[in-house]
């Protein structure tokens, strides 16, 4: 199946759609944003100017019967960052977009007058923007919810909330999940406020009358997509632990070796944490009558997704996740799942991303804004960020930010993106990896935690990290689930034959490690170019310096090792 990209001018508000060129035919998800942004995108061009662009595409797979291949990217220079960022969510947006024979959308430009809203309409025959002030101001929930009302419950959405529309660096973007809950975030590095930026509240997808993208060799792609599945399925990790208790079983792994982030990452372990563990998150979804099993996507094998219902009885989040729970839980010293999925809610609604948020309030807990543990006054922080005010603004910025507003010093961010629910002296290799993606510290760039080492020695964290970076890199140009690769381990060649089978050109595990690193380098190239240097990539400081009491351990990977990840690999 032909796919083509579709250019969408935000000044102009003219659409064009052209034919894929030939050099992105093998580029998909995150390969395809770094290739496009180096490409077409000054990297010393503000993120919220003119001159940057918002890339939200599938990803190789995608459309595809391949299990969990409808992932959706968004990339853009990011405003949190001041680098490159591709952020990918699950949900159904990716899965429509290709059976819409889409590659890539490419927005462009700005409005001509501050303040304009559209929504860019999406169907077999025709594309089309639309004005609609109605939505400005509305969250993710009640926007979605109009927006059902008027194209179809079976639409697909992309859209943006309050958060993103006043342009704040911690604001994400949402797709809708099976259920059409707009849950299923773009959260990390601002590309919210990139939407925001082009006057772009909301995509809206409806693929009625079209079919999966067809495979070259439909026979042998159905082959490997059974083993797949097979592997899955006889996967303890993919067919037990995340199926029963989602990716919330991590609070309980991180926390016995020290790596849950605690008290603004103080320290690596919470006495909370059984409180707020996958076990405890299982019992009360499964008590209050919830979903502990649940599937975000077409084609998912695993359901990792959950449901929790309030104590009402009626529906109070979807997913509440293992990133949140860490972040605005045992960062915050919170051991409330309540308190946490109001949190969630009010995040998700808002259009800002759990991690960097719960990382601000943190910061504003250890600046004594408000006392750790108080659940209340955290909540009332995230109210403050819809109601626009002085305070809530300087959250909704993130936690880097709300650091040096405050005047705290110990801020755990790299590339002033808040580090993901892993303590970097308790899991060195992590720490590896948030020095030294170009996408700052972010734990799917590149995760060690399930990787066969001493987490708290430095020896081997490097190479660790490295290989989890070139893996996480082939997934996120897929389209696929990382968590697919805890069953497929190193068949990268099942991969490399699944391209092959699809698009009908000659596919290695060779050729995918090697695209992985081309798109690394990319992307290292885009942050040089940016203005980025060797002393973008390191921990801040007093994780160097400051003992993890939980572990025993500092950050001690050589500074030199962290320079040559790259050199001659």
């Amino acid at each position: 199946m032909d796919t083509d990209i579709l250019r969408v001018d935000m000044q102009s508000l003219r659409l064009k759609r052209e034919m894929t060129n030939e050099a992105y035919r093998m580029l998909g998800g995150r390969s395809f944003i770094a290739r496009a942004l180096l490409n077409e995108v000054r990297a010393d061009s503000h993120p919220l100017g003119r001159h940057n662009k918002l890339i939200i595409l599938p990803g190789i797979l995608g459309g595809t019967p391949a299990p969990c291949a409808g992932r959706l990217s968004a990339g853009g220079k990011s405003p949190l960052t001041g680098g490159i960022k591709e952020s990918n969510a699950g949900g159904v947006a990716g899965h429509k977009l290709a059976r819409l024979g889409i590659k890539a959308l490419i927005f462009e430009g700005k409005p001509r007058q501050q303040g304009e809203l559209y929504l860019l309409l999406l169907t077999r025959d025709s594309q089309e923007l639309i004005p609609c002030p109605e939505l400005k101001g509305l969250g993710v929930y009640e926007a979605a919810e109009r927006l059902h009302e008027r194209y179809g419950k079976k639409a697909g959405i992309i859209l943006i909330g309050p958060a993103g529309e006043m342009q704040l660096t911690a604001a994400g973007i949402t797709n809708t999940d099976m259920d059409g809950e707009p849950s299923r975030y773009c959260g990390r590095g601002g590309l919210g406020a990139v939407m925001g930026s082009k006057g772009l509240k909301a995509i809206v997808i409806d693929d009625s009358g079209t079919r999966a993208p067809g495979s070259h060799d439909k026979k042998r792609f159905n082959e490997i997509v059974m083993e797949i599945v097979r592997l899955i399925r006889e996967t303890p990790q993919t067919a037990v632990v995340y199926r029963n208790y989602g990716t919330a079983a991590l609070v309980s792994t991180t926390n016995a070796i020290g790596g849950l982030p605690t008290r603004n990452f103080s320290t690596g372990s919470f006495e909370g944490a059984e409180r707020i563990s996958g076990e405890a998150l299982r019992n009360l979804i499964l008590e209050r009558g919830g979903l502990a099993t649940h599937s975000c996507m077409p084609g998912c094998p695993i359901g990792c997704s959950n449901l929790l219902p309030g104590k009402d009885g009626k529906k109070l989040v979807s997913p509440l996740e293992y990133e949140t729970i860490g972040l605005l839980g045992s960062n915050c010293g919170i051991d409330d799942l309540d308190a946490i999925g109001e949190m969630n809610w009010l995040c998700n609604d808002l259009g800002v991303d759990t991690i960097d948020v719960g990382g601000a309030i943190g910061v504003a807990m250890e600046a004594g804004l408000i006392q750790f543990g108080d659940s209340r006054g955290a909540i009332n922080l995230i109210k403050e960020i819809g109601r626009g005010t002085v305070l809530g603004r300087v959250i909704g910025h993130g936690g880097a930010l709300t650091a040096r507003v405050l005047g705290v010093m110990r801020v755990p961010a790299v590339k002033s993106q808040i580090m993901a629910a892993y303590e970097p002296r308790g899991i060195k290799g992590l720490g590896v990896t948030y020095a030294t993606s170009a996408m700052g510290a972010d734990h799917t760039a590149g995760n060690t935690v399930r990787v066969d080492i001493d987490h708290h020695k430095a020896e081997g964290q490097v190479r660790a990290s490295r290989n989890a970076q070139l893996t996480a890199t082939i997934y996120d140009s897929l389209g696929m689930c990382l968590f697919v690769g805890t069953a497929v381990k190193g068949r990268i060649d099942l991969l490399a034959d699944l391209v092959s089978s699809h698009l009908g050109v000659p596919c290695s595990a060779d050729d995918l490690l090697a695209l992985s690193r081309e798109t690394i380098m990319v992307e290292r190239e885009f942050n040089r170019r940016a203005g980025f240097t060797k002393a973008h990539d390191r921990l801040p400081e007093h994780f160097s310096e400051e003992v993890n009491p939980a572990s025993g351990t500092v950050f001690d990977v050589p500074e030199e090792e962290l320079d040559r990840i790259w050199d001659g690999e």
